[in-house]
């Protein structure tokens, strides 16, 4: 479940003689509000949580206890390392007012070993246990070296390789869309195997693939973009 959304847990209670209203739920909030219906429960807004209701985190590295791997080099000419994302790289779909477009990115310098890479794009800053994998494209051969902007839409947009569902179920490019609060951090991650495919089916997770592959990285690059609201 990705932060962007603002989120009602909706319960059934009873009321003493009368209908079965629907009892709303606003964890920011921690208020609660009995409706009467489903259709009014979709419709009822919910206020941006107060200041201090999301607690402040510290962004952390997700990849620092991993075994260490070369650098390469990525490169961009839609983001970079600390600016904020444009408008265009923040998500249409979860309601953060973007595009969905994948960034534009290029890479070289990576080992000669290099049979294969996969990029990805993941936010650690996501409110929940495991983060958020926005993005996964998997079996890149090595004579690929370039992504053009947009090409994460669906395989189909892609120079080579193949989408691996994100963590909003689908197999393509989902923008920033973090709640309000601190910056989130955005990896944007080129690695390098030195196999030819990952061997996982289209259904597998980011996370599955690259715990699989992990004795089969021979490189890493990396660019970190930031977005807030």
């Amino acid at each position: 479940m990705n932060g962007c959304a603002r989120r009602i847990l909706v319960a059934r209670v009873l009321r003493r003689g009368g209908a079965e209203p629907l009892l709303v739920v606003h964890p920011a909030e921690g208020r609660e509000s009995a409706i009467t219906s489903v259709e009014s429960s979709i419709h009822h807004q919910v206020r941006s949580p107060r200041p201090g209701a999301l607690m402040h985190r510290v962004s952390r590295d997700p990849y620092a206890d991993l075994p260490s791997a070369p650098d390469f080099r990525l490169t961009s000419n839609t983001v970079a390392d600390g600016a904020r994302f444009a408008s265009p790289q923040c998500s249409a779909i979860f309601g953060a007012g973007g595009q969905d477009q994948s960034p534009e990115l290029s890479w070289s310098g990576f080992p000669d070993s290099t049979q294969s890479f996969i990029v990805s794009m993941y936010d650690p800053d996501a409110p929940t246990p495991s983060g958020f994998w926005h993005w996964a494209v998997v079996d890149v051969p090595a004579d690929v070296t370039e992504f053009p902007l947009g090409a994460g839409e669906s395989d189909s947009t892609l120079p080579a390789g193949r989408h691996l569902p994100n963590d909003g179920g689908q197999r393509r490019y989902i923008g920033a869309a973090p709640p309000p609060g601190p910056v989130h951090h955005y990896h944007i991650v080129v690695t390098a195997l030195d196999v030819p495919s990952t061997d996982v089916p289209d259904t597998a997770s980011p996370a599955l693939t690259l715990f699989q592959n992990l004795g089969n990285v021979v490189g890493r690059a990396r660019i970190v973009p930031e977005y807030g609201v």
